[in-house]
């Protein structure tokens, strides 16, 4: 068996104009001093990371290396949420999602979409360059605005969404296995794949391509009501990243899963610090351990009450004490009498 890496923590939610958050040095500095081993890296924020030369340099991703090193952390994965995200966009969400674009490609979908699929790409060769297996992404979405059956959907607009969806997201998966890098992609309300059933799809679409992995976030599964420990159970051997984000389900009598339209804190379904919602992380951790998952896990914060700084901080050794350092041997070893096929034949009375 394998033990899990970590603590690792996110910089996306934390990177910022104003010190220590607003270079790498800085801000890698910052994480390990909170105990931090691993820094997972936002691949659109220029204020930390340039895509474009860690793409084509190896001398740039070695000095990048240098730096977290140097800092006392590694890079755990590189994340695309937002390039991935733009693969695949609705035109109702068309306005909404620009914004995650550069802003030469803004207001025209099809550039937008060639450029997200080009950071993708990029992503691929970069996470090769630093010695990556996996990398963090969003998969994009064209069936969510139909999540819901009411209207009746028309006969095969999933599918067709689907198909799409697999046709766009095949070329990179490729890419990815050409390089020997997986793409774990966040189960999460607002993508096409949101669930077990909708990956299964999507699997099935991409000719259950070995590269098509899970980022796996317990939290999301809590506002939408899944089994979250079921979820590894089936679907262990895809998990390949692990983002360690608690929540919370507090249903009332005005207000449910889809919680009414309301901001994060009056949200009956919302995300919390690590040890503030409702999430089972001792069950999590020994079902990774025990399902062998030796890759990283990584604190993503998303929090509507504490300060981030403050998750920050308890979120290194609350994932520090939930790592399990597996055993090599069994503990009743010591009562064991050998291996001895006759003793064995003579016990079960076969002659």
């Amino acid at each position: 068996m394998k033990t899990m890496k970590g603590p690792g923590i996110f910089l996306a939610q934390f990177a910022d104009d104003a010190a220590p958050f607003n270079s790498l040095p800085s801000i890698a500095a910052w994480a390990a001093s909170l105990g931090y081993a691993g820094v997972q890296i936002p691949t659109w924020d220029g204020r930390l990371f340039d895509l474009d030369k860690a793409a084509d340099s190896q001398d740039y991703c070695d000095e990048v290396t240098g730096i977290c090193r140097e800092a006392g952390v590694e890079i755990t994965e590189l994340s695309t949420h937002l390039q991935g995200q733009l693969v695949a966009v609705n035109p109702a969400y068309d306005a909404a999602f620009d914004g995650f674009a550069a802003p030469h490609v803004r207001g025209n979908p099809q550039a937008r979409q060639e450029w997200a699929v080009d950071q993708m790409m990029k992503a691929a060769k970069a996470s090769r360059r630093f010695g990556l297996d996996a990398s963090v992404s969003f998969p994009g979405a064209l069936a969510w605005p139909y999540v819901y059956p009411w209207p009746q959907r028309p006969a095969g607009l999933i599918d067709t969404a689907f198909d799409e969806l697999a046709r766009r997201w095949r070329p990179i998966l490729d890419a990815y296995d050409e390089v020997g890098v997986d793409v774990c992609y966040e189960i999460h309300p607002g993508e096409d794949i949101f669930d077990g059933a909708t990956f299964e799809m999507f699997l099935e679409k991409v000719g259950n391509h070995p590269r098509c992995c899970i980022n796996y976030d317990p939290s999301h599964f809590v506002l939408q009501q899944l089994d979250y420990l079921a979820f590894i159970d089936i679907y262990h051997e895809r998990i390949k990243a692990f983002h360690v984000k608690d929540a919370e389900f507090n249903p009332d009598g005005r207000q449910g899963v889809y919680s009414g339209y309301q901001p994060w804190v009056s949200r009956a379904a919302r995300f919390r610090s690590l040890g503030d919602g409702q999430v089972d992380f001792a069950s999590i951790f020994s079902k990774l351990a025990a399902h062998d998952y030796g890759s990283w896990a990584v604190l993503e914060w998303e929090c509507c009450l504490k300060h981030p700084e403050d998750g920050a901080a308890e979120g290194a050794p609350f994932i520090a004490q939930h790592i399990i350092r597996v055993t090599e041997k069994a503990f009743d070893d010591f009562a064991g009498t050998g291996a001895d096929e006759a003793a064995n034949r003579r016990m079960l009375g076969i002659e």
